[in-house]
């Protein structure tokens, strides 16, 4: 039995991989349970800032395993949904890292992810329609808020794929790289996002999730205590300091 993900921890960073490459990394339950355990290691440890979710061997994940589904398996969790992350979300930045298919389930897992780094033979799509089931761990919430709507409706009615270099152009990829350099390249982002204040980055992927319900005259009231608990923390006293004293802040989390 081989582990079916696979976890390395690269400084600040937590590389969570599907290993299922036989399966083009489709996910069982033992996935989904195994991906929510990272995630709750990324969110539990004060020296993780960042995590990345991939695939093993050129594929990033071809979505539900069919096999198990007609076995009876579900692969969803109470709570957290397919893969343990499309129903929620860690509080810290994750990026996928997206080589080969990201397909059914599997885009559904990127789309789950608050970043996106794909080589440039990397395909999305969400092919439910064409096997009588329905995107329903967040493809059909998520694609319309990420390019445009009518854009994502062709794309979920017809089951097309989509190719990288046009996710990257509607704005569904963040960085497009060559192919193979998808995970290269996911590191550099994390480790610039890193390198800054944790409290300030976990409020910020906060505000900018929980913002898009907000009523235009509440935005400020419901920003405002958010941003408070940031701004009265020890970090932004060190950041402060750090800047005036031209010097790389050092960072507590407190």
């Amino acid at each position: 039995m081989t582990d079916p993900v696979l976890i390395e921890r690269h400084g600040a960073v937590l590389v969570i991989a599907i290993n299922r490459p036989r399966q083009r990394n489709a996910v069982n339950r033992a996935v989904s349970e195994a991906i929510a355990a990272a995630l709750d290691t990324l969110d539990a440890s004060a020296e993780l800032r960042v995590g990345i979710l991939t695939g093993q061997d050129g594929n990033f994940c071809s979505g539900m395993d069919l096999k198990a589904f007609v076995d009876g398996e579900r692969p969803e969790l109470e709570g957290r949904g397919f893969g343990g992350l499309t129903e929620r979300s860690p509080a810290k930045p994750l990026i996928a890292a997206v080589e080969g298919f990201a397909l059914a389930g599997g885009c559904e897992l990127a789309l789950a992810c608050d970043l996106i780094v794909a080589g440039e033979d990397a395909w999305f799509g969400l092919p439910e329609v064409a096997r009588g089931l329905v995107a329903g761990s967040g493809g059909l919430v998520r694609l319309p808020r990420r390019i445009p709507p009518a854009i994502a409706l062709e794309y979920a009615l017809t089951g097309e794929r989509m190719a990288a270099p046009v996710a990257h152009n509607w704005g569904l990829v963040n960085r497009l790289v060559p192919s193979g350099g998808a995970l290269a390249e996911a590191l550099r982002l994390a480790t610039q996002i890193a390198a800054n204040a944790p409290l300030s980055v976990a409020m910020t992927k906060r505000i900018v999730s929980e913002s898009a319900d907000w009523p235009m005259d509440g935005v400020w009231d419901r920003q405002r205590p958010l941003a408070e608990a940031v701004i009265g923390s020890d970090d932004a006293q060190e950041g402060a300091r750090a800047f005036a004293e031209k010097r790389a802040p050092v960072w507590t989390g407190r």
